[in-house]
């Protein structure tokens, strides 16, 4: 079983920038793969970026090429998704989620709120 913690997220006005981070229970040499999703109310998980042990992407959505960055930090046995000049349309609850052992497990999830 993993435990997957997050951290970080808030608010912040449009522009700013935040950062969200997973801590998996189990090293993260051991995951293949750690993604991170996002969900406002009404619509479905779109996927964000994508953390594998070659680096990370976020060619998922255009909206956030350019602005938001995946990361490793093998120290902390975390991945982080930093995202600069937050857009109001960026609002959402951020999931990181792993697939470990066949069996799919969801962070707790990290409210992002972006003022206009």
């Amino acid at each position: 079983q993993v435990q997957l913690v997050e951290s970080g997220g808030g608010l912040v006005q449009a522009g700013g920038s935040l950062s969200v981070s997973c801590a998996p229970s189990v090293s993260i040499f051991r995951i293949n793969v750690i993604r991170w999703y996002r969900q406002t109310p009404g619509k479905q998980r779109e996927l964000v970026a994508a953390c594998t042990s070659g680096g990370c992407t976020t060619n998922y959505l255009d909206s956030v090429k350019g602005r938001f960055t995946g990361s490793r930090d093998i120290a902390k046995n975390a991945v982080s998704l930093q995202m600069n000049s937050l857009k109001p349309e960026d609002t959402a609850v951020y999931y990181c989620y792993v697939v470990f052992d066949s069996r799919e497990y969801w962070g707790q999830g990290t409210q992002v709120t972006v003022s206009s």
